[in-house]
């Protein structure tokens, strides 16, 4: 028994130590998402888009998005809007069309999925007689602030080749579970992705809202296809020594799911892409990591393997929440010699709850403050978020055992939402 427990503890100790390290790291890269530069340079339109909309039966909400980019503040002559009506059964090709979108119609059972999509309509951009300087890629339940192309154009003319645009939510509001979802984009942008772009890394795309120049496109090639093509891409991007820039004010409004079952499968999905990523690449990375001194490849190796990062510190927490029963119960009865298993280190422990309020209490509240975000209802929504954030752990071990399932499901969208009510809101 006290060779089990002592080789318990080891393994715990270790856990603990690393979910530490990672923590600690994680909350000192985001201090530096807590400033903001303004910029107040005006650049003239010159870079050209082709705007691509990926959509599969998205009937009730296709004719939204094409409308939002119709009517952006920029040239209409440098944009075009392209709908990939992929797979469809019902009238989205044809509400696309009314609207105004160029509508190319796939029909392939084998590969299905949006990296499948869009890997063949980049192949019939870049066979086109018009040559574009970048593509812009959406989902179909997305809504686009006006002033996106602006903000995308300012970023690529100052050098960057992949830029990322800031992901809002359109229906925040309509229940607890999207509350969760818009709170969790809205501190992920400032505390992930604003801070690393003020640290000079690379930011990670986000599934949606970001632009693509179309001559790395064709350098490197498209090949993400798997459940989470982003971060596919962005490590590939990493790989080949490019970073992902941000645009905080290039913004995507996008829907969120309306119920915790949605949203189960949903994350399910991502976790089962993040686990095949990190299969791929988590190696290749850290050896370029290393071999190249790359900060930058480090931390995107990090990052594609956020599932086994959520089950670790899961597992401490379980672990260090037991260790405290036990030792009241030893307390109590004064059982001095049992053996029991050790899960932390106490001081650790006492730290880890310590930042934990903090983050639940202070930090995060103070994020949001600083996005404009938080009002009477948005902070309801945050008082419960730990029920949400608690579900990543068996959504992160669903992820892990089913990597190997690439089988694509569809998020059903209702949310028919105007871009000008997201504008008078804002």
């Amino acid at each position: 028994m006290e060779v089990v427990s002592s080789i318990i503890h080891e393994i715990s100790r270790i856990i603990t130590i690393t979910v530490f390290i990672i923590s600690m790291y994680y909350l000192f890269i985001s201090f530096f998402g807590i400033w903001r530069k303004k910029e107040n340079i005006k650049v003239e339109p010159k870079k050209s888009f082709a705007l691509i909309v990926a959509a599969h039966n998205e009937e009730i909400v296709i004719g939204n998005i094409v409308d939002s980019l119709n009517n952006l503040e920029y040239p209409k002559e440098l944009y075009d809007v392209y709908v990939i009506a992929d797979n469809c059964t019902d009238e989205t090709a044809i509400k696309a069309r009314e609207k105004g979108a160029i509508v190319y119609e796939r029909v392939n059972k084998e590969k299905r999925g949006k990296g499948y999509a869009l890997e063949w309509m980049f192949d019939k951009i870049f066979n086109m007689e018009k040559n574009y300087d970048a593509v812009s890629v959406f989902d179909a339940d997305n809504l686009v602030h006006k002033d996106f192309l602006l903000e995308m154009n300012k970023k690529m003319c100052q050098g960057y080749k992949v830029v990322q645009g800031y992901l809002d939510s359109k229906n925040p509001n309509d229940t607890w579970i999207t509350g969760s979802y818009s709170i969790s984009f809205w501190t992920s942008n400032r505390m992930f992705q604003l801070s690393r772009s003020n640290l000079g890394l690379s930011n990670q795309l986000g599934g949606t809202g970001f632009s693509i120049d179309t001559k790395i496109l064709k350098e490197i090639g498209w090949g993400a296809t798997c459940l989470t093509e982003d971060l596919e891409f962005s490590c590939k991007l990493v790989l080949n020594g490019y970073k992902v820039g941000w645009a905080h004010d290039a913004v995507i409004y996008d829907e969120k799911p309306l119920t915790l079952t949605q949203s189960w499968f949903q994350r399910r999905r991502w976790m089962q892409g993040f686990a095949d990523v990190a299969h791929r690449y988590f190696f290749k990375l850290m050896k370029r990591a290393i071999k190249k001194f790359s900060f930058t490849a480090l931390d995107c190796a990090l990052y594609s393997i956020q599932p086994i990062i959520i089950i670790l510190f899961g597992f401490s927490m379980i672990m260090g929440a037991f260790n405290y029963v036990v030792k009241g119960y030893n307390i109590m009865t004064n059982l001095s010699n049992y053996i029991y298993i050790y899960s932390m280190n106490f001081n650790m422990i006492t730290f880890a709850g310590i930042l934990i309020s903090i983050f639940q209490f202070i930090y995060t509240p103070f994020i949001l403050i600083l996005e404009k975000k938080l009002d009477l209802k948005i902070f309801w929504y945050y008082v419960i978020y730990p029920i949400y954030a608690i579900t990543w752990l068996p959504i992160s071990i669903q992820g892990i055992m089913h990597r190997n399932d690439k089988e694509w499901s569809h998020t059903m969208h209702t949310r028919n939402v105007d871009i000008s009510e997201l504008e008078k809101a804002n």
